[in-house]
């Protein structure tokens, strides 16, 4: 599995550098998200940009980054989904629990403006 990790100070970007995440490689990679998190992570971009294949097993490696960001109370986006990758999403109906974006660029938007949100509800209770 080859793949590349950067880290910010809110987010990390994961950008998944085969064409598949199939059984063969979806254990590696929720072993992967969990380290990850488990490093201090809240927020995770996955850049599914040269990604052309997604089964059951990678779906299932998907919802566990998914959840492992809502328990460090941060925020999951799906970058660069391909057009057979969506059709898998949409008939699982995993377009409606995944932030799916076009763009990494767009997806750091939405982390930051999230956690923007985020700061202003806590001043606001706070108060």
């Amino acid at each position: 599995m080859k793949y590349s990790i950067d880290k910010n100070e809110r987010y990390s970007i994961f950008s998944f550098e085969d064409d598949r995440i199939d059984s063969l490689v979806a254990p590696k990679l929720k072993s992967e998200f969990i380290t990850l998190f488990q490093s201090g992570t809240q927020s995770l971009i996955l850049d599914l940009t040269k990604v052309r294949y997604v089964d059951s097993s990678g779906l299932s490696a998907l919802l566990v980054a998914n959840r492992l960001c809502g328990e460090a109370e941060g925020f999951f986006v799906l970058a660069g989904v391909n057009d057979h990758v969506m059709k898998l999403l949409t008939i699982s109906k995993l377009d409606i629990v995944f932030n799916i974006l076009a763009t990494i660029e767009e997806s750091i938007e939405a982390i930051m403006s999230s956690s923007n949100d985020k700061n202003t509800d806590n001043e606001s209770t706070e108060e």
